[in-house]
């Protein structure tokens, strides 16, 4: 990975990562496309659905057996759950099964864009939290919302640039914004960035870290996309700590007319 990143490392709940990319690993068409998605991207934070794999049986050749525990953080997903309750059993049963404390809050009831609900998900956060997990709840991007899951205690927020699944970029552009002007926890892009260029732009607009899955998943060659979505993410980031230069409206010449050109 480019050496920024070790001078910029992504710092959650006093947890530091030198990879702002996180991926997920719902799709891949076999477990040897996960593994090259990882090794292209060089995440380190993998979130897995609890709804897809069998943490009893991590040698199988499935999801768990494409990763590797000692150089990633595991983050269970709460997909498919529709209530609080539902969400907070899985992470529970995630957290006996010997995985960390650490969730992906996610709580879809609407099945046509899968949709977070924004008051389940508040509900299960400030339970979570009270149980003593690392809460990143994935939301609507909702500012308001966003701030009381963050005086909630999640370590994260992490709202959405497009529906699940839909590649289609950032379509929450403005909202992110705020969230991102607002936020005193990292803001996370998640779900709908389908290319390369999707994630470096939410980088430049100062997101602390994006999250890709489905455009890896959909990819002809798993491993060389990831490859690209790690060096947009860590351009774009790079792009936001140097300073983007002010829109303008109108023209402005980058050689004017002055100094010896006048004489």
């Amino acid at each position: 990975m480019p050496t920024t990143s070790q001078n910029d490392p992504l710092i959650i709940a006093g947890r530091s990562f030198n990879s702002r990319l996180m991926i997920g690993t719902g799709k891949f068409p076999s477990a040897q496309a996960l593994r090259e998605s990882i090794a292209g991207s060089h995440s380190e934070i993998i979130t897995v659905a609890l709804r897809r794999v069998d943490l009893s049986k991590p040698d199988e050749e499935g999801i768990m057996s494409a990763l590797d525990p000692k150089t990633q953080l595991i983050l269970p997903n709460t997909s498919g759950a529709r209530t609080a309750d539902e969400a907070v059993r899985l992470a529970k049963l995630a957290r006996a099964a010997g995985l960390e404390p650490w969730v992906k809050l996610e709580l879809t009831p609407e099945p046509r864009y899968l949709l977070p609900d924004p008051i389940e998900t508040l509900h299960a956060a400030e339970r979570l939290v009270k149980e003593g997990f690392v809460v990143l709840p994935y939301i609507q991007a909702d500012p308001i919302l966003a701030k009381r899951l963050e005086e909630a205690g999640t370590a994260t927020v992490m709202p959405l640039g497009a529906p699940i699944g839909s590649n289609r970029g950032i379509k929450t552009k403005e909202m992110i914004r705020i969230i991102i002007e607002q936020s005193t926890v990292p803001v996370v892009v998640d779900a709908g960035l389908g290319a390369p260029s999707h994630a470096a732009e939410a980088m430049e607009m100062g997101a602390d870290a994006v999250l890709v899955n489905t455009a890896l998943a959909d990819a002809r060659d798993h491993g060389p996309m990831a490859q690209a979505f790690a060096m947009a993410t860590e351009a774009g980031r790079l792009a936001y700590v140097a300073g983007l230069g002010p829109e303008r409206q109108t023209a402005e010449a980058s050689s004017p007319l002055t100094g010896f050109l006048n004489a």
